[in-house]
């Protein structure tokens, strides 16, 4: 297994590293000056270009690639130029945030589709089509809900209504119980897309198990309804289903960047609209490279689980 991690790391080196100068030139190319920004419209031309010597702004373009490369070499992703505080720090702080957002909504997610999906697919091996209907229209409304919509709704009808939630406040780990208060809203709105998504695959991979030869052995030999289901038919069809869990983990931790945004939350989407909008480069390459590193880590976790719930599954 371990063998198995280095060499699909060594494998993502090549992806990282086209991440690396993709996103160097890109930032590069659009049009706009940190410096200008940083200084405001009222600096005069010779304090922006002595502000542009500071931040190195006018070296040569492969000088600027060299020295970056050279601190990510050096497990060091620069200096944001907004802040002037280590990119590698802000990078901490957001991430904590945001991982800690994605987790518990797929966590939440997965304790309610996997039920759900494993009712209806059971309802419609059984023909009870109704029960099935019924989880498949609330899935289908559900996935149909946009994000952004569902989180205004959220804040007139829990926040601004009932006071239950507030809408504003610190988010530190110093005092746990805030924090749970002001995520809560931001957690359930994300924790819908992931219900929506995995309950039609969980339904999908359980029916189709339910008609294999083992299932309809072991009721012929007397196996309770609950015993095959949870014992034999949701194990067997559980490749899929960590599948669509991975997935969902790594398409919250990269797409948060409307809900932060919406609920105030200073996790690394809201830190990376401010670094693309002040023209932070280091910042903005530091977090693009964090997604990247994450993404590959999700992937190859995802395989490694496959090979615990399925022995017929071998890492090669």
């Amino acid at each position: 297994m371990i063998q198995y991690t280095v060499r699909r790391v060594v494998a993502s080196i090549p992806a990282l590293i086209a991440v690396v100068i993709v996103v160097f030139a890109i930032l590069r190319l659009i049009p706009g000056d940190p410096a200008r920004y940083i200084g405001g419209e009222n600096m005069g031309e010779d304090a922006l270009q002595q502000l542009r010597e500071r931040l190195h702004l006018n070296d040569p373009l492969h000088q600027q690639f060299l020295d970056y490369v050279t601190g990510l070499a050096q497990l060091d992703l620069g200096t944001s130029l907004l802040t002037q505080l280590p990119v590698i720090g802000i990078i901490g702080d957001a991430l904590s945030i945001t991982v800690l957002l994605a987790v518990t909504s797929v966590v939440i997610g997965v304790l309610i589709s996997v039920p759900a999906g494993v009712l209806a697919a059971y309802s419609k091996f059984r023909g009870k089509d109704r029960t099935d209907n019924a989880v498949m229209g609330v899935v289908m409304l559900l996935d149909n809900v946009p994000s952004f919509w569902l989180a205004l709704l959220l804040m007139m009808g829990l926040s601004v209504q009932l006071g239950l939630f507030p809408m504003s406040g610190d988010v530190g780990w110093d005092d746990p119980g805030q924090m749970a208060m002001r995520l809560a809203m931001p957690i359930i709105v994300l924790a819908v897309g992931t219900i929506a998504s995995l309950t039609r695959v969980t339904r999908a991979a359980v029916l189709e198990t339910l008609d294999k030869d083992y299932i309809r052995t072991a009721r012929s030999l007397g196996t309770s309804e609950r015993t095959i289901l949870f014992s034999h038919a949701l194990p067997n069809a559980s490749l899929p289903i960590v599948t669509m869990t991975g997935l969902s983990l790594g398409r919250l931790i990269a797409g948060t960047i409307i809900v932060e945004s919406i609920f105030s939350i200073p996790g690394i989407g809201t830190q990376l609209i401010t670094a693309i909008s002040g023209r932070d480069y280091p910042v903005v390459q530091g977090m693009v490279l964090v997604y990247a590193l994450i993404f590959v880590l999700i992937n190859v976790t995802t395989d490694i689980v496959y090979t615990r719930l399925d022995p017929r599954v071998r890492l090669g």
